[in-house]
């Protein structure tokens, strides 16, 4: 689901540079058609339905990829089309011929972020977390308010925390802040999306001085958004943690009896472990 939203958000970002007051050209008109096609092919594969062809899907593809070469053969300028191309050649595990695209959709429009964006994915998962870095941050800085940038970031910045130490242009303090500020932001530009406010709230764990506090009302947001009572009690046990490093173990067991879920209750219990005796606060 993830991938078909970043389709999405590609197919978006094509046409972000057309001035609506252009005629569509031909180029953009069959790059739209290329990439409806691709979207189309890998919704049908996300659903994986009994009567799923394979054979028949990868036939499909491959000439999705013949009409990229097409277009880029008679378009051998036009970035929204090296862009979407790379993109796909990813999304199918061609990822060296990927990258060399987009670099090449990069090189002739450096003031696309979705393309930043992926090369920095590339790079990272390829276990060169430092020059994934320079692209991310310039993903940031020409879309700001793209919410999964700031989280790749921050993912980037938690993930390779070795890396970053090690090159001795990072401190342990100056890492984890950065990786918590991006967390935070991804989390405040989308309020709505449970993988980015978890994430955030999450990320106090991460901190040798979390400010327990902002955990505490961060887990209470995501306990009162939480669509089903096993998700509310969930957030509660965190809650009931983020109460317990503050020392207060009175407010921890009360909420303690009100976790009742079933499928919860060995977490609950390492919870318990950690209330001090009977008669001590």
């Amino acid at each position: 689901m993830k991938s078909l939203l970043l389709l999405l958000s590609l197919t978006l970002a094509l046409a972000a540079p057309l001035r609506a007051a252009d005629p569509e050209s031909l180029a953009d008109r069959t790059l739209k058609q290329l990439v409806e096609r691709q979207k189309d092919l890998l919704a049908e594969e996300a659903r994986k339905s009994p009567g799923f062809d394979q054979d028949n899907f990868q036939t499909q593809m491959q000439l999705v990829c013949q009409g990229y070469e097409v277009l880029l053969r008679d378009n051998p300028s036009y970035a929204p089309g090296y862009a979407a191309y790379g993109y796909l050649l990813g999304k199918i595990g061609q990822h060296k011929a990927s990258i060399a695209i987009l670099l090449r959709a990069n090189k002739l429009d450096p003031d696309m972020a979705l393309v930043k964006n992926q090369i920095g994915n590339f790079l990272a998962e390829d276990g060169h977390p430092r020059d994934a870095l320079p692209y991310y941050l310039a993903a940031i800085k020409l879309e700001p308010k793209e919410p999964l940038y700031h989280y790749q970031l921050g993912t980037l910045l938690y993930v390779a925390h070795d890396d970053f130490i090690k090159s001795g242009e990072w401190t342990a303090d100056g890492l984890s802040h950065a990786m918590q500020e991006a967390f935070r932001q991804a989390a405040q530009l989308a309020p709505d999306r449970i993988e980015f406010t978890y994430r955030y709230a999450e990320s106090f764990y991460d901190l040798e001085n979390p400010d327990w506090d902002v955990a505490l009302k961060a887990w209470n947001a995501l306990e009162a958004k939480a669509p089903t009572e096993l998700e509310r009690q969930t957030m509660r046990l965190h809650v009931i943690n983020v109460l317990l490093k503050q020392g207060k173990a009175e407010h921890a067991h009360v909420l303690l009896d009100t976790v009742t879920e079933p499928t919860l209750q060995a977490q609950k219990q390492k919870l318990v472990a950690q209330l001090p005796p009977p008669g001590e606060k």
